[in-house]
């Protein structure tokens, strides 16, 4: 039976080409990970906040050198696309961020991002999610991009609005965090925002 639609973005839209780095324009860079990077990933997870707001925990650079294996490697699977947030001026790793669960057909992802300690109140989560959605929405054709954070996350929900995502609505009980389940609070950008 064939689909009465066209897919949005066909496959090979991100994997036919080279992962770009992506200038801020502000002094930040989105660029793609790289092994020597594995240090200041480490330490940016063993601050307290990110085990409050995030899933997984880093108990090596060895295991880090494995995430970041997998994160050089799943822009040719498209299912995710990863960037190291680093310094333009010295390439000092400020955090990550990505697109998930990336649906080329239906040019839908989700948008995530993180921080290291030193580098949160700078903006920097803000001014990278803006050019990351700015790439992906006007550069690259995807419609649709969702962002998620635990509602009791004000950070988050704050770099969120500041990026240009719209508040939707609440999850209920969405997500399971190591002190229990979390509503998350759904944002997004689409195409034309």
């Amino acid at each position: 039976m064939p689909y009465l639609t066209r897919p949005v973005l066909p496959a090979g839209t991100l994997s036919r080409t080279p992962q770009p780095t992506l200038p801020t324009g502000d002094g930040l860079l989105l660029r793609p990970w790289r092994t020597g990077d594995a240090p200041a990933v480490h330490a940016a997870f063993q601050d307290p906040v990110m085990h409050q707001w995030h899933i997984r925990a880093a108990d090596s650079e060895e295991e880090v050198r494995g995430w970041i294996t997998e994160w050089q490697q799943a822009w040719e699977r498209e299912r995710d696309a990863q960037w190291a947030v680093a310094d333009a001026a010295d390439d000092r790793l400020l955090g990550r961020v990505a697109l998930r669960q990336v649906l080329l057909g239906d040019g839908v992802a989700e948008v995530a991002y993180w921080t290291t300690a030193d580098a949160r109140g700078r903006g920097v989560a803000a001014r990278a999610t803006r050019t990351l959605a700015r790439w992906a929405l006007d550069e690259t054709g995807f419609q649709r991009l969702e962002l998620s954070h635990a509602v009791a996350n004000e950070a988050s929900c704050r770099v969120a609005h500041k990026a240009g995502f719209a508040l939707e609505g609440t999850k209920r009980r969405a997500l399971l965090h190591p002190d229990g389940w979390h509503d998350m609070h759904l944002h997004a950008r689409v195409r034309g925002d």
